[in-house]
């Protein structure tokens, strides 16, 4: 055991003797940034819920490849998000332009919530109209007083 564990310890101190720095992964890093920065606004269209920035999928890492040629050709940025938006629609984008095909994305969640409260008011409605207050007899009436007395 304490042989393993000798040469597992060498074998640890001799693993950093051939460390190599490591490669950049970026030809250029101004294009680099600049598609970080675009592809965190960018939804990934597998993941749907992911940036294209942190998708893993394999279509993120076309679609990431694509806008790195876009900017080494030299579009700007609104030039390589117009190109996206064309190809594959609004959807593409975290924050989608407010106009009349995305209206209902926007003001859905408002609507619901609007639904939601009138659903939830109409109902408590209805159960107040419904429950009717009892009476108690003189004998519960005592009976619950000496209750309430006992339980102090």
């Amino acid at each position: 055991m304490k042989l393993l564990a000798a040469v597992l310890a060498v074998l640890t101190f001799l693993g950093g003797a051939f460390a190599r720095e490591a490669a950049p992964l970026a030809e250029d890093e101004a294009i680099e940034k600049r598609l970080n920065i675009i592809a965190e606004e960018l939804r990934c269209l597998v993941c749907q819920n992911e940036s294209l920035a942190g998708s893993r999928a394999d279509l993120a890492q076309d679609l990431r490849r694509e806008v790195r040629t876009l900017m080494k050709e030299g579009k700007t940025d609104a030039e390589v998000k117009d190109f996206l938006v064309s190809r594959y629609g609004d959807f593409v984008l975290y924050r989608p332009p407010v106009k009349p095909t995305t209206w209902l994305l926007w003001a859905g969640p408002f609507l619901l919530l609007a639904a939601g409260i009138a659903t939830l008011i109409a109902y408590l409605r209805r159960r107040a109209s419904r429950v009717t207050d009892v009476a108690l007899s003189e004998e519960e009436a005592k009976r619950a007083e000496t209750l309430l007395k006992d339980g102090q």
